[in-house]
């Protein structure tokens, strides 16, 4: 066992949790508060999802309920996250664009079996990575046509469309969202060791298995990622994800 659930546990938890909040607020951070409540809501949830997981896994109803759940929390957080208005329902359209096909030909082609065991995790790993892209796409594109707002109108006075002037100022920020992904995969064993790897290794399954699930998930959510960013970004070019 990697680790010993115990006091002592729950005590370096709330320490670490505490460090991150001071640390936060001693450098002005503004994010204190969202530190300490992201970290009681984790162990919520995780807690709740840990009793949640062993009742659906052999429940095929359920399984689906539970990951259309995971879609729609990721799209709220998302969508939250990109803009206050009514616009962020389109978040929705990325991070399904990304997840879908990839988790439908995973299951069509048997790689990942029809089992909750199996399915949650990996349909967990890339809702999540589509969240993130999408994210920071979406909140780079839109910075950055805020700030060079003049740009976009010289390039709608030399003739362009609206959606053309607004890629070309939105396109290289939104590019960004794809950089913490390509970073952890062109790194990963050198840098890194990832949950995937580490899991399987502890599960007992050998290097040579490990290593090709976590290639396997790297490589998935790489592909989650670039769907996601262009979808948000043609999103914002055409003016369906917006800040007022």
């Amino acid at each position: 066992m990697l680790l010993t659930v115990n006091a002592t546990f729950g005590a370096v938890l709330a320490v670490l949790l505490a460090v991150a909040a001071t640390v936060a607020a001693l450098a002005h951070l503004g994010r204190s508060r969202e530190i300490v409540i992201a970290g009681v809501r984790a162990a919520l949830q995780l807690g709740a999802v840990s009793l949640i997981i062993g009742w659906v896994v052999s429940r095929l109803p359920l399984l689906f309920a539970f990951m259309l759940l995971m879609y729609a929390v990721a799209v709220r957080t998302a969508g939250r996250r990109i803009t206050p208005n009514r616009t962020w329902r389109w978040a929705a359209v990325p991070i399904a664009a990304g997840v879908v096909p990839v988790v439908a030909a995973l299951l069509l082609t048997g790689l990942v079996p029809v089992k909750g065991i199996a399915l949650i995790p990996v349909a967990g790993i890339l809702i999540g990575g589509a969240l993130t892209a999408t994210v920071l796409a979406g909140r780079r594109a839109l910075d950055e046509l805020r700030t060079r707002h003049g740009e976009v109108e010289a390039g709608l006075a030399l003739g362009l469309l609206d959606r053309d002037a607004r890629l070309e100022i939105a396109r290289p920020s939104a590019a960004d969202a794809l950089l913490p992904g390509l970073d952890q995969t062109r790194t990963v064993g050198l840098v890194t060791l990832p949950g995937a790897f580490v899991g399987m290794l502890l599960g007992g399954a050998s290097p040579l298995l490990a290593g090709a699930v976590q290639l396997f998930v790297l490589v998935a959510l790489m592909a989650v990622q670039a769907i996601a960013v262009a979808v948000v970004l043609e999103l914002v070019a055409r003016g369906r994800l917006h800040r007022e």
